[in-house]
């Protein structure tokens, strides 16, 4: 799976509810499905589509011993969409100073031709 990829998954994976406070769970420690679905009033069936689309996105793994399969939280694609948030924010925050530089440094024009208009 290509980097953008894996983040789309990521990111459409983040996008329910659901599976956010599913993470929040698994960020305590790991947990049977049934210890997943306890808090929610869904079928072990609904929680399990959950379950596969958070394993899709590589946010979840799930172990095997005997019957009992604990599901884990894998961290590495929640820090991958961090680092992408970041970095974009910190774009986001320089075009931000940049137009703020630009306005003052227009607004004293602006307000002279406001003058002049009134006059």
């Amino acid at each position: 799976m290509s980097e953008t990829d894996a983040l789309s998954a990521t990111f459409a994976a983040l996008a329910d509810p659901t599976r956010r406070a599913i993470l929040a769970r698994l960020a305590e420690g790991e947990a049977t499905v049934n210890e997943l679905a306890e808090p929610f009033e869904m079928s072990l069936q609904a929680v399990s589509k959950h379950l596969k689309v958070l394993e899709s996105a590589r946010l979840i793994s799930r172990g095997q011993r005997a019957q009992y399969r604990p599901c884990r939280l894998e961290v590495e694609p929640l820090e991958n969409a961090v680092e992408w948030v970041a970095r974009h924010k910190a774009i986001w925050t320089d075009r931000f100073a940049q137009l703020e530089q630009h306005l003052k440094a227009i607004q004293p024009t602006s307000q002279h031709l406001t003058k002049e208009k009134k006059t």
